[in-house]
């Protein structure tokens, strides 16, 4: 039974050392922290409808309907979204609150995948985790 056990804990060791290390998938500097006392740009109308844009995110090529560069506040999404490494986002203090004051809307629906989440898919919006007072709301 013990060699069992040792032979079970080097197959998991062997495993272990074998798995690709996971490197951030932005690098340092590419998200911009903006003060509050400097407003984004108010959308003054939708973007026009575009073509699919086919990306690979974790091996798999994915058509994303909107892909967001700059700022990020003032975005109304829908589709299925990526979220780019280069946004602008405003600073926070406490909690990461930074669409506070911002129009951001998130259809029903909307897949969201964020690259600084290691391009994590998100199904539920943004405000429950980034818009103070709307931790039980998506």
């Amino acid at each position: 039974m013990r060699i069992k056990i040792i032979l079970l804990w080097l197959v998991c060791l062997l495993l272990a050392a074998c798995q690709a290390e996971i490197s951030p998938t932005c690098e340092a500097g590419t998200l911009t922290y903006q003060n509050r006392e400097t407003p984004f740009p108010v959308l003054a109308f939708p973007p026009a409808a575009a073509e699919m844009i086919s990306m690979e995110i974790n091996g798999k090529t994915i058509q994303f309907d909107q892909v967001i560069h700059g700022p990020l506040c003032n975005q109304n999404l829908s589709g299925t979204v990526y979220v780019a490494c280069d946004v602008q986002i405003y600073k926070w203090e406490e909690k990461q609150n930074f669409l506070d004051d911002c129009d951001f809307k998130v259809a029903d629906g909307t897949v969201i995948y964020v690259a600084v989440h290691n391009n994590t898919a998100y199904y539920n919006g943004c405000a429950a985790c980034h818009v103070s007072g709307s931790e039980d709301h998506p």
